[in-house]
This record gives C-alpha cells, structure tokens and sequence, in this order.
C-alpha cells in the first residue's frame, strides 16, 4: 500500500485476471471520495453494485449515458468513461482500461481522461502492459506499476463444438454468429446464457446469473466479454479471428486477442483458450507467435493514441469544428476519426434554420449535446442526424424542452413486450437513446419522471428479452441429458453431409443443401434459417470446394437460361440460379452477376465459377442467336461499308429485326454490291420489315427476349408459344414482348413477320402491273388470318380495294397503289436490277 500513497499518480499494467480492477475499487473506497471510469455500462453497474454493498446506497452515484443514480451528497462515483463528469474534486480518480486510446472509434475519450482526470489525493490508471511506452512519455510523473496475472493462460487448440468442456464461452463478433453458435449449443448441449454489450445490466446479469449457477454450462458473448466481466469460465473458445472493426474485417490484434482470452481461469485456477475448431482454415487458428505472447503476456507496445480537443470553442458552428478537427502537436497522439458526433454535426450545420438558431456560445454548446446522442440502434449517419435535428429543432425554441407529450408518444410506441429475440432487442436499443434523452438534466421539463419512466421501460423489455433468449437458446431437458451422457464420454458430433446433400448434426438432419444454398429443415422459423446457417458454414468449406469444382466440370447441358415470365434473367445449374443477368455494355454482352448465395465461398472459387459461367454463356449464345452476332462482328469490323454499318446497328441494337420504314435513309445509300452484301448476312428486306429469319425460332426468340429483358434491368416478359405464326393480339406488356419477339399486329391478330412477308410475296406474284386483281386466299386462311386483318395488311403492303365482282362470294379486288412518304426516295434502279422491285415495297411498311 505504501508504492501508492507516495505516488499521487500511478498505473497499474498486467494482463487479465490481475486484480486490477479490484485494486481501484478497493483503493477508491479508502479514500473520502472517488470516481473510476469504465469502458462499458455493464462493468460500471456491477462496480456500483459492489460498492452499495459496502457504503450504503446513499453515498455512491451510477453515472452512464443512460442511466443516472446519483443521491445527493454521494461521494463515489461509478462512470462510464464518457459520462465522467470533469467539474467534480474528488479525491480518487481512476481510468480502467485505458488501453482503449488506441481505438479510433472511443480512443479519444480514454486519452483525454488519461490526460487531464485526476484525483486531489491519488489517480490510479489502469490498462494492458503495452500502454507502458505512451504512459512513460506522456504522464512522466506516473509510477508504474506491473501486476502479474494470477494463474496460468494455455493454448488448448481447436476444439469442436461438441467436445468443448463444461465452463467454457464461446467468443463471437456479431449478434448473427452468438446466436447461431447459441443456437448449436441448444441442439447439442442443451443451451447457453448469451451476453452482449448491447444488452441493458438487467439481461445480461439474468443471462450470466444462469451461467453462474450451473442451468446451462455454456456461455456465448461478443467482445464485450473481455472488459472485466467476471465469471467463472475455464476455457474460452474464439468462433472466429476476425471481425468487423466499423471500416473493415480484419484479424483481431495480439492484445485483442488476450484481452479476451485472459477472461479464462479466475483467481488461482488456471484457464484455457482455443478457437471452435470447425473447419481446418489456418485464418481460423492461432499463429505460433500469437499463441506465444498470449501465454507469456508480451505484446506489442502501443505507438500512438487518439486524440481530439477536449474542451472545444462554443463561440460558433465553424469554431467548433475547427476544434474538434486540431491536429494534436504531440507525434505521440494522432488525430481521431471522425466520430459520429462530429459527422452529425457537420450535417446539421448544413442547415440554415440551425445556422440562425446557434447564435450564441450556449446554444452551439447546447447543438454539439445533441450531436453526442449515442446511436444506439446502428440506424446510420443519415438516419442518425435527422433525429438529432428533430430533437435540437426543440430544445431551440420555446422553454428550450423537448415536449412531454412528443417524448411520451416515442417511448410509449417501446412498451410492446412482444415479439421474438431481434424484435425486443431493437426496442431495447431504441428505448436507451430515450433514456439518454431522459438523463439530461435541461432537455425535459419533469426529467426525473420520464428518466424513472424509461428505466421501467427498459427493465420490462429487459426482462421479456431474457425471457426470449432463454426459450429460444436453453433447453433445459437436453442440459440434463447432456450431463448424464457427459459421465459417460461423449461421442463427436460432427457436421456431416451425405450423397443427397441432407446436412446432419449427430445424425439429426438440420436441413439440405440445394447447389450452395442451404435451406433448413421443416419447423424451423424464418430466424433460424439465419442462425443454423451460419453455425454449419464453418464446417462446409470442403462442400462448397467439391462442388465448384464438380461445377466447373460439368458439359455445358447441365447449365440452362433461367428465363421464365415474371422472373430475373439469369443462369442456372441443375435447377439452381447461380448467377443473374444485369445490363452490359451491349445487347449481347450482359453482366454475369454472381447470386449472393455464392458470397460464402472463397474469392478463387467465385472466379472458377464466374469463368465457367461465362464460358457457356458464350456458347450458348452462338448456338441460340449465332446470326446476331454476325451482325454484331459486321458492324465491328473495319472493312464493312459505312452505309450497311448503318442498317446494320440499329438491326443489332434491337436484337434482329426493325420496321423497314426505320430504315429507309440507310436502305436509300445502299448499292446494289451492298445489298448482296446484307443479304448474304441472312438479312430479309422485306416489305415491312428487315429481319433475319433464324431468329425467328423459338430458342432464338426466348433468347433475344430475354437479353432485351436483362439489358433493360426487367424482368423476363411472356414468350409466344413455340412455333405460333398467327396469335391473338394481347395485352400490356406481352403486347411489347411480341412485337419485340417478331410479330405485327393486324385488327387484333398478331402474325409472325416473316409469314407476312410471304403473304406479300404472293400478292406481288399474283398482280399484274396496276390493274386490279384478286389475291390467292388460300395462304391467309391456311393462316388462320381473318378477313379484316388480311385487309389490314393489304393496306399496310400499299394496295388499295377495287370493287369486287358481280358473284357475292367472289372475293375483293386489289390494286397497287405503293404507299407515300414523307421522305425522299432514292432513284430507281435499272431495269432488270435485282432489287427492283424490292425498290417498289419501300413503302410496305404499316
């Protein structure tokens, strides 16, 4: 005791299970009055708990964002580290896991704590051994003092889910892996208390309260785990070594990585820690030197800590943020990011009414409050600022208070106590920022009774959550079967798939894999889909790689165009869409997106199957449309004349076939060596339209819809029936799709356009010069094509009705009379010219 009471200022280092946060306890409580910052809400309750125990509930405060228990005249305070209050002189002040100055999110609150908190009589800083560089250059005066952990940390290795010993936490990084490692633990061992830093006090304490009494023998945590919550856990097992640090995914760090293994072994029993060894992936394992520093305590010394002006200028918006945004003069301390604080307010001051309401010192200080709102439902930025504007709207005018009735109207909309276990928690995370609200002591007229309101709120959605995490992840009749099985040895329970792709879990099917998705067994809700997933991926990594490579074997028939009406365009794999067709840079050149089912499988083997996808896609596009793409390498081509280049890009662009009368400005520039050269392209210019038969088959006629379908981002449209020459005239978009498909529409009749052409061959063939004449009927009937539509196109081919003879059954005479245009025409060719009279049908088009 005497190494402290000489040094008004000294840090403790030493790794996890040091007793240095028992030592600040202790050591505050020796003195008169004091205050200890912690990392998390959660530390800070169970702290305070500790000490009401020991100087009575009338003489220690509870100060966090969202919560204030603070009598009057108590006189040890137990803080969040950013809701330490800085305007309190008191005689013990103590920062813990300081460490947290390396973190770009929150770092630059633990620095400036570091920095400028202290106690009259005594400051205690508490943090990892590799803090001791920063402290010896930017606290000098600090004696420091190391503490060596009580018992012994080893390296266990991989163990799987099924083999992990009693005691132990299982460490995840998101809520979607705890709760699906949570819900495996069900399956096989009964279940598991579940503890997250986003959980209010009250659940994780019914969670841990669990835990520590022996109901289940399994606890599943995020990170959070590794900031002083104390509990009797034997082994640690990390799911993963990686996580998602708020920019990217990266691997934990060596320190991270002890921090939380450290929480194993307690006191003079010594602990373990390994990962969940369900998959044989080196990013999943512990590196030798990683797993040497852990065990020895040795790591990296930190060279920087974050840092941001502390007590900024209020005399403006912009004053504030050039503050905020000083570059420290230290080398030792690098600026901070940008905090969402800090983004929220550079929005706002966007905004001209918050421009003519920041007036004054005052009222900046009092917009800046506001951007402080933790963002405690992840909602984002944007979401984020709007509601901090709409608060800062009230507090800007009138009594400066948010109004009771506004306030009331948020936090009764919370007090539903139903719903299933991500439903309660977003509630719970919405009624905190309520609670925040509530906790400032000038934003509310009565803030004592919405703040007792929100408390009771929260307690009840507290409760109602550990109500439904202990339904959905503790069966407390497997717990017991489990132990009795465990006096006995228990067997592997592996993750297992067979020839059928059934997926099985110690001989229980859990559900099915069709291609690469997996799809859960019957009886299972929408929520576990989620969660079985991702507690059997870890061990399908050798699935997912057997079958891209049967994949990327296969003959190009066991691929298929997924184009279906109604449906994305796409490509499919035994029955199974792999991939959707986007617009591209062409018609004939679509994007091959991969479906986000195959985001689980590694970066090589999305190349394999991109590649192979696109190698049949290449294929089947010159069996199915092999003119067009002729017509496609014509237009490319160099040596192709401009003016048949010209008839030939809207051809291509419009998948095959146009109307003839689009086209007559480049048909007029043709001479006669390019009309052979376009004819010799399979084109017909016709006398309504210009087109290349074969891609009037059906196969070829799906095709072209389809690539129009995915070039214009929609969906796949109705397809004529195979083979139709003669359809009945539908309605909104099949109307499009079969004009699109090759079809023109005549008196509510749709006739294929390469049959109208033959019927105005014939009616060619039957005429002679311009006197009247009666067509052949028998094509058209044989049609089916009614007499109206058969007028129709008559008219459209440029004849005219010319009386009918004195038989009444005699059919109507015609006479060609050739249609006008607006435009100019060519001149005509010379006599006996190939194309002459193709020259007369330009003006077939109707």
């Amino acid at each position: 005791m005497s190494n402290f009471a000489r040094a008004p200022l000294a840090a403790v280092l030493g790794p996890t299970n040091t007793g240095k946060t028992h030592l600040a306890v202790e050591r505050m409580m020796g003195h008169a009055s004091g205050m200890i910052g912690f990392p998390l809400r959660l530390l800070a309750r169970e702290v305070y708990d500790r000490v009401v125990a020991a100087k009575g509930v009338q003489n220690v405060g509870l100060i966090t964002g969202e919560e204030k228990i603070l009598p009057e005249g108590a006189r040890w305070l137990c803080c969040t580290a950013e809701s330490m209050p800085r305007d309190r002189d008191l005689a013990f002040v103590g920062i813990d896991e300081a460490q947290i100055g390396a973190d770009p999110e929150r770092g630059h609150v633990f620095t400036d704590r570091l920095l400028h908190m202290r106690g009259r009589e005594e400051t205690m800083i508490l943090g990892s051994d590799s803090l001791r560089p920063m402290l010896s250059a930017l606290t000098p005066d600090a004696d420091i003092i190391s503490r060596p952990r009580f018992s012994t940390l080893s390296h266990a290795g991989a163990k799987k889910l099924s083999r992990l010993p009693p005691r132990s936490a299982i460490v995840a990084f998101s809520a979607e892996e705890v709760y699906a490692v949570a819900e495996m633990l069900r399956r096989l061992r009964g279940g598991a208390a579940v503890v997250m830093g986003a959980l209010s006090p009250r659940t994780r304490n019914a969670q841990v309260a669990m835990f520590q009494a022996g109901e289940v023998d399994y606890l599943v945590a995020t990170d959070a785990i590794g900031m002083g919550l104390n509990m009797d856990v034997h082994h640690v097992a990390f799911a993963s070594l990686s996580k998602f640090d708020g920019r990217r995914k990266r691997r934990l760090h060596i320190h991270e990585m002890a921090q939380i293994a450290g929480r194993a072994g307690r006191h003079q029993r010594d602990g373990t820690f390994g990962t969940l060894g369900l998959e044989s992936d080196e990013r999943t394992a512990f590196t030798e030197i990683e797993i040497e520093r852990i065990e020895a305590h040795r790591f990296p010394p930190l060279r920087r800590l974050y840092w941001r002006e502390g007590d900024p200028r209020f005399d403006d918006i912009d004053t504030l943020i050039a503050d905020l945004e000083t570059v420290p003069e230290d080398d030792l301390l690098q600026a901070a990011p940008e905090a969402v604080d800090l983004a929220v307010l550079k929005t706002l001051a966007q905004e001209p009414w918050v421009r003519e309401r920041t007036t004054s010192p005052a009222m900046v200080a009092r917009l800046w409050a506001v951007c402080g709102l933790p963002d405690f439902r992840k909602t984002g930025g944007e979401a984020h600022s709007r509601l901090a504007g709409r608060l800062f709207r009230h507090l800007s005018e009138g009594q400066g208070h948010i109004p009771g009735p506004v306030f009331a109207q948020e936090i009764t909309a919370l007090e539903n106590l139903a719903g299933d276990v991500d439903t309660l928690a977003g509630r719970l995370a919405a009624v905190r920022i309520w609670a925040y609200v509530a906790q400032r002591s000038n934003w509310l007229a009565d803030p004592e009774k919405w703040a007792e309101r929100t408390l009771a709120i929260e307690e009840r959605l507290s409760d109602a959550l550990h109500d439904s995490l202990t339904q959905r992840f503790v069966d407390r009749r497997t717990t017991v079967l489990m132990r009795d099985l465990g006096a006995r040895g228990e067997d592997e329970l592996p993750v297992q798939v067979d020839g059928a792709g059934i997926v099985t879990v110690d001989d229980e099917p859990i559900g099915r894999i069709e291609g690469f998705r997996f799809i859960v067994g019957d009886g299972e809700s929408h929520a576990d889909t989620r969660r079985l997933m991702a507690a059997a991926e870890r061990r399908l990594g050798g699935e997912w790689a057997a079958r891209t490579a049967a994949l990327v074997a296969e003959d190009d028939d066991a691929f298929a165009l997924i184009a279906e009406p109604g449906a994305a365009i796409g490509i499919g794999w035994k029955g199974e869409r792999l991939a959707t067709l986007k617009p591209g840079k062409t018609l004939l050149a679509p994007e091959i997106a991969l479906e986000r089912t195959l985001g689980r499988l590694s970066g090589d083997q999305q190349r394999r199957i991109a590649e192979r996808l696109a190698g049949w896609f290449g294929r089947a596009l010159i069996a199915a449309v092999g003119p067009l793409l002729k017509i496609d390498a014509a237009i490319r081509n160099p040596d192709t004349p401009p003016p048949i280049r010209a008839l030939l890009a809207p051809l291509a662009e419009a998948g095959g076939m146009i109307p003839r009368k689009t086209a007559l400005g480049p048909l007029s520039a043709l001479d006669k060596g390019q009309r052979h050269r376009a004819a010799r392209l399979g084109l017909t210019i016709g006398a309504l339209d210009i087109f290349h038969a074969k891609l009037l088959k059906p196969e070829a006629m799906r095709w072209r819809l389809a690539l129009a379908a995915a070039q214009a981002g929609e969906k796949m449209p109705p397809v004529p029936p195979a083979g139709a020459t003669l359809l009945d005239e539908p309605k909104g978009k099949a109307l499009a799709a079969y004009r699109t498909a090759g079809y023109r529409g005549f008196a509510g009749q749709m006739l294929r356009i390469d049959m109208a052409e033959r019927l105005a061959r014939a009616a060619h063939d039957a005429r002679d010069g311009k006197r009247p004449f009666t067509p052949d009927p028998a094509l058209a009937t044989s049609l089916g094509l009614t007499g109206e539509a058969l007028a129709r196109l008559m008219h459209a081919l440029g004849f005219q009705h010319a009386g009918k003879t004195d038989g009444a059954d005699v059919p109507a005479q015609w006479i060609w009379r050739g249609r006008r245009t607006a435009r100019s025409r060519p001149a005509k060719p010379a006599p006996g010219n190939a194309f002459a009279k193709l020259a007369e049908l330009d003006f077939g088009q109707g």
